[in-house]
């Protein structure tokens, strides 16, 4: 109904209404809109049913390209159809869950269908993947920007892309859950050169979202 992703069709109900509106985590898509151009590739990381690697298409347009890693084969059943009923053709689907390794894993489910998390004792038997083994071994193509809000497995997913990182300094738009992961997450990118921004109308150390530049201020 407004916003980058005015006129596209989406399924009311399979998430937040806010994204058939248009109005859903306003902050992140101006965010997202001032640091990606057409051309660029993004890694959506948790892509759930689909709203930013949507957004992230309509961004990068027909010469750029949206990598969506999701994991849950009700959120991916959302996702492909959100991009057949757009006829959208820059996009990959990665059908496995970020971590620090290539192997399997488990998921818990949440109270919705954006919360499933990595669990030992999960319900849902899942493939994990690397960033570094992907990228570096040109598997896909290397990130201008990383939106990331996987249910607090996110310094596993950044000590996976160590190596992405260090060599490429995507830009990252992050989710953070828990202090102890926030602090982990913040450490990490300060440590690899990164100018750390809360989103929204709070300090760094309070927010559980952020944007992190690589080098200059934002």
């Amino acid at each position: 109904m407004q916003g980058a992703l005015r006129g596209r069709r989406w399924i009311v109900g399979s998430s937040n209404h806010g994204c058939w509106l248009g109005s859903y985590e306003h902050n992140q898509q101006i965010l997202l809109a001032k640091y990606l151009k057409e051309g660029d590739v993004i890694f959506d990381i948790g892509a759930h049913v689909g709203f930013y690697t949507l957004l992230g298409s309509v961004l990068v347009g027909d010469s750029g390209q949206v990598v969506a890693f999701e994991p849950v084969p009700k959120n991916l059943m959302y996702l492909k159809k959100h991009l057949q009923i757009n006829s959208v053709s820059n996009v990959a689907i990665v059908e496995a869950a970020v971590s620090n390794r290539h192997g399997h894993g488990r998921l818990s489910s949440g109270p919705s269908s954006s919360m499933w998390h990595l669990d030992a004792r999960g319900e849902l038997g899942v493939q994990t993947v690397c960033l570094d083994e992907l990228v570096l071994n040109a598997k896909i193509p290397p990130p201008n920007v990383i939106k990331m809000d996987i249910e607090g497995a996110e310094v596993l997913a950044l000590n996976g892309s160590a190596g992405v990182v260090s060599e490429f300094h995507p830009v990252f738009l992050l989710s953070t859950h828990g202090i102890d992961v926030h602090q982990s997450c913040c450490k990490f990118l300060e440590s690899a050169g990164y100018h750390l921004f809360p989103i929204g109308q709070t300090s760094l150390d309070e927010c559980r979202e952020l944007f992190a530049v690589y080098g200059a201020a934002a």
